[in-house]
């Protein structure tokens, strides 16, 4: 059972114990990401997320690289498009100096110019090393087309020009308009007890100011829904030998009532990899007729959400160049038929398969603290797993049908496409083919 209390300030404790547990995960969810800045400022939100660890008012990035590791804890953090989150897990005995040392590193960063400095050469060297994995170039290249010159658009990361001119000003600014108790969540996770942690969270971040205006948690911190864009990005590198590409419609936000329905859409379509074999084994239709025709290596379909729209679509890598045109025409028949006439067998499977991925992923503490912070930023509340459970088995197959219709048949695409691209359809072509399959 997730306990949850809200701090005078506006600040949000939640907790799920366990009393058998011998260890412990707390972490602080911030409802700000990238999507909280500017084209100046693009890049500042992971930035700060590196100087984090580089010393406070209080430690030395010594001291405080020494002091986890003689708790034997594993401290970290990351930066997503509408969240920031710091975490620790520890001991179950140590959770009071994990969140002192979470605090201290939340509010008493030092930004000292020489960290800043040195610190640019670390995200560079990052960058490259994202720039080499071609799924997250691809997905960065379709957000930036799906919603062009929109902060959702922007790298995570920011571009190079803004890692080099990034100041210590910008870092602040971000902190104070962002870093307030009523856009944080404080999760803590196995040998946790909520009465304690609620006492911690007064000691350590009670302190911590308001919004100016406080936004309620689970309520789009953003004023505008950003434009969604049919429109597509190719980079040729015929050095590559496959095609690498995505293929979006705009999806559905965390608190959608379509919610649940895309989610078994996407699992009906379903995952495959040739180097995995088993291709009589998938329940996906669209994976049968991938595989039978040596259409693709693999193929991926997800379902992205924010807080007031996402992106839903396939990820497809493919060194059959000469068939990519089969590829996407029966990727589109795939999704007509979905809003034609989707199988109750194939809504069933899906249904299980989503759920046993859904509930199969809460495995740890950490794990479970990642869906209660994630959860309670998004939609304000926390879904238990049982919850979660009865909302997919409530998806029918008539919810498939009709959220197809509502959000594939004849919809704008959002295509980005990388490598060998010369095969792939026209992007016109495949616009018409959304709406001319059904006719």
């Amino acid at each position: 059972m997730t306990q949850i209390s809200t701090l005078p300030n506006g600040l949000t404790v939640a907790t799920e114990s366990s009393s058998a547990a011998s260890t412990a995960t707390v972490g602080v969810w911030i409802d700000a990401g990238s999507r909280a800045e500017t084209d100046k400022t693009s890049g500042t939100a992971h930035f700060l997320e590196h100087m984090a660890f580089k010393g406070t008012g209080k430690r030395s990035q010594h001291q405080l690289e020494l002091e986890v590791e003689n708790l034997g804890a594993h401290l970290n953090a990351y930066t997503s498009r509408e969240q920031t989150v710091y975490y620790a897990k520890s001991f179950a005995g140590d959770v009071a100096k994990s969140v002192e040392i979470i605090s201290d590193i939340l509010t008493g960063s030092k930004l000292e110019a020489g960290a800043i400095e040195r610190e640019r050469d670390v995200i560079l060297r990052e960058q490259q090393e994202v720039d080499k994995q071609l799924e997250e170039v691809v997905f960065d290249h379709l957000h930036a087309v799906a919603f062009q010159h929109q902060p959702l658009g922007r790298t995570i990361l920011g571009p190079k020009d803004n890692i080099l001119s990034i100041q210590r000003d910008d870092l602040v600014n971000y902190i104070k308009t962002n870093y307030t108790a009523d856009r944080m969540v404080l999760v803590g996770t196995g040998g946790v007890e909520h009465s304690k942690l609620v006492d911690l969270a007064k000691e350590h971040f009670g302190q911590l100011p308001t919004s100016a205006s406080p936004i309620k948690l689970g309520e789009p911190a953003h004023k505008a829904k950003p434009d969604f864009i049919g429109a597509e990005v190719r980079v040729r590198d015929d050095t590559m030998p496959t095609c690498n590409v995505a293929i979006a419609v705009e999806g559905v936000g965390w608190n959608s009532p379509d919610y649940y329905p895309m989610l078994v859409a996407q699992s009906i379509m379903g995952n495959w990899d040739r180097s995995l074999g088993a291709q009589s084994l998938l329940s996906s239709r669209f994976s049968h007729i991938v595989s039978s025709n040596n259409l693709a290596n693999s193929f991926m379909s997800f379902s992205t959400s924010y807080s007031d729209t996402g992106l839903w679509g396939i990820y497809m890598v493919s060194e059959n160049l000469t068939n990519l045109d089969d590829l996407s025409h029966f990727l589109f028949k795939e999704w007509q038929r979905l809003a034609t006439h989707p199988t109750d067998t194939e809504v069933s499977r899906a249904k299980a398969q989503l759920k046993a991925s859904l509930l199969l992923g809460l495995d740890g503490t950490t794990a479970v603290a990642e869906d209660i912070g994630r959860q309670i930023v998004t939609s304000g509340r926390r879904l238990a797993p049982k919850e979660i459970e009865v909302a997919v088995d409530a998806v029918s197959t008539a919810d498939v049908m009709r959220c197809a219709k509502k959000y594939l048949w004849d919809k704008d695409i959002a295509v980005a496409a990388v490598g060998r691209v010369e095969g792939l359809q026209d992007y016109s072509r495949m616009r018409a083919e959304m709406s001319s399959l059904l006719w």
